[in-house]
């Protein structure tokens, strides 16, 4: 069954256009191939889908490393903002681009939304 990225993408860009302080959002393959985009302006979704399933990659060698089990979130936290990978079945991840204001435990809220959301369409 072929994945319906014109619908990925609608759901992508409601949830950065209605979700406060959300700046972007994309789901990617592990193999860093993005599957839809929501992004800032002059970011390159290739190259962000690319980094994302770097960073998946290398957060799940740490967890094992440190025997902290299967890695549910990655949070990467800067003076600009955060960016948040979260798994999305065994077939994609989410990333979300946030600002630095944004409020944790709502953003969370809203992002396990949007998933459940992406799962339907992807399975």
């Amino acid at each position: 069954m072929a994945i319906n990225a014109d619908k990925l993408n609608m759901v992508l860009q409601n949830f950065v256009t209605a979700t406060a302080d959300v700046q972007g959002a994309a789901l990617v393959t592990p193999d860093g191939l993005p599957l839809g985009t929501s992004l800032p302006g002059g970011m390159d979704e290739e190259r962000v889908s690319a980094m994302s399933a770097s960073m998946l990659s290398l957060g799940e060698r740490i967890g094992l490393e440190l025997s902290r089990g299967n890695i549910d979130r990655i949070f990467v936290e800067g003076n600009k903002g955060f960016g948040i990978l979260t798994g999305c079945g065994e077939e994609a991840v989410l990333l979300v681009l946030a600002r630095e204001t944004a409020k944790q435990g709502l953003l969370m809220l809203e992002i396990k939304r949007v998933l459940s959301e992406l799962k339907l369409i992807l399975t």
